[in-house]
């Protein structure tokens, strides 16, 4: 039965929410979220879930270009684009509903309106106030907006995952994960493909030889890739749009079918009038304690793709939910922990990372052993035919732990939570080499890494 008091009151209906559900109402807290959207969030809906369905269409694309290797003489594969939106729109279709009975199994009410605060402990809820000992900020992200002229006339990736058509060319304005996972899609489907970035080079956050690996890959298919730029406006050209931008001094213009915002997302918190609720914010940012909660209202708690640190992932966002969940049933005794959390860059083939970077182990002054392996020529990778297959693993000299590892290609989105998982339970450098491992498997090439 809803009512107008909680213990705790959730905002935002994804990953991050779900996640502090289940501490809390194990507890027996009185539990309700707020969510005016479809439940679920960005991931199932509008991001990770449905984008797989595209990439796994990629995947597929990629095989058949590489039949030739295996002798197999295929005809030009044709890709309906219209028919993948749809059974990618039809894979998703009960993912809401499941998770509104999820939550009437666990005991949570839902409300399905707005909210925005109107006190440190009160949230209007459409047209009723609710007060609760906790509220946890779980909102999510939205795209980022771009200061450019003509920005109007961009798309999102939430319109790219629901458009039925096929575009000619397309021009992502940013570089990030967004644009380079859609663009190996859209370029292995025949569309032409533009990747404007304004800093020096593509992914920062990640390991610079292993983005170069993808960035060699992608020109390989066609992407052009322009960095270091600076974006100047957006133009309506007959029935297409030109992008207006400079590298080094100099102007250049693309046209293009469609011109989409590749520039990540930021917390989606503007309307929730955090000031009312004295929760302490950058207007993109909520300041947050090493618990996650607010720095300046106890009270409120924060997880998911909200916060400005940890990368954007639905499965961080269930970490960081099942903390706040825990932290509000026991006190502030839970830290997050990312350094064994595995993330991957869906591209074909695939960029996988745990842990630092070689800049990073150098920056913090680490006395480390850095393997970079090129396995080009390795039995598994022309087994397969691969056309890009690279890793770099990076262990502490001392405690023979691993400090960092980074692939593409060789199944990478599957290995790297093997060296996840080594991070994460001390197992060494040695331990995992030794280990016998089914062979001949990608895995079984591990050992070689090290």
């Amino acid at each position: 039965m809803a009512s107008d008091s909680y213990d705790v009151l959730i905002l935002g209906g994804g990953n991050a929410g779900f996640g502090v559900t289940v501490p809390t109402r194990n507890a027996g807290m009185t539990v309700a979220m707020v969510e005016e959207r479809d439940l679920g969030g960005t991931c199932p809906n509008r991001g990770c879930t449905p984008k797989k369905v595209l990439v796994a269409a990629g995947h597929a694309l990629h095989e058949i270009d590489q039949a030739h290797v295996h002798h197999i003489s295929v005809s030009k594969p044709k890709l309906d684009w219209a028919a993948l939106i749809d059974r990618e729109k039809e894979m998703i279709s009960g993912i809401p509903e499941s998770l509104a009975e999820t939550l009437e199994e666990r005991g949570v009410d839902l409300f399905r309106d707005s909210a925005s605060f109107v006190g440190p402990n009160a949230v209007k809820v459409g047209s009723r106030t609710i007060e609760a000992k906790h509220i946890v900020i779980a909102t999510g992200s939205r795209p980022r907006p771009l200061p450019i002229q003509g920005a109007e006339l961009m798309t999102t990736s939430d319109e790219v995952l629901s458009d039925r058509e096929q575009p000619g060319s397309v021009l992502f304005v940013g570089g990030g994960v967004i644009a380079l996972e859609l663009g190996h899609v859209y370029a292995r489907a025949g569309t032409k493909v533009t990747i404007l970035e304004v800093l020096p080079r593509l992914l920062p956050a990640l390991d610079e030889d292993a983005v170069e690996q993808i960035r060699q890959e992608s020109a390989r298919i066609g992407i052009d890739v322009h960095t270091g730029v600076k974006v100047a406006r957006v133009e309506k050209a007959n029935k297409q749009l030109r992008t207006i931008f400079a590298t080094d001094g100099k102007e250049q213009a693309v046209v293009s079918d469609r011109v989409v915002n590749g520039a990540g997302r930021i917390a989606n918190v503007d309307h929730l009038d955090l000031d009312a609720g004295g929760v302490a914010h950058d207007n993109f940012r909520i300041s947050v304690d090493a618990y996650l909660r607010s720095t300046s209202n106890p009270a409120v708690h924060a997880c998911g793709d909200v916060l400005s640190g940890p990368p954007q992932l639905s499965p961080i966002a269930t970490y960081e939910g099942r903390i706040v969940g825990a932290n509000i049933v026991e006190g502030p005794k839970n830290k997050p922990d990312y350094a064994s959390l595995s993330s991957a860059v869906y591209t074909v083939p695939s960029l996988a990372s745990v842990g630092l970077t070689e800049a990073q182990a150098k920056e913090k002054g680490l006395n480390t052993k850095v393997t970079v392996s090129d396995m080009e020529y390795w039995f598994s990778t022309r087994a397969y035919a691969e056309t890009k297959a690279w890793a770099k693993v990076i262990v502490d000299e001392a405690s023979d732990q691993i400090v960092g590892a980074h692939m593409v290609g060789h199944a990478a989105e599957e290995l790297i939570n093997i060296f996840g998982l080594a991070k994460k339970h001390g197992i060494t450098a040695t331990q995992l080499r030794d280990f016998i491992y089914a062979y001949p498997s990608f895995s079984s090439d591990i050992k070689h890494m090290l």
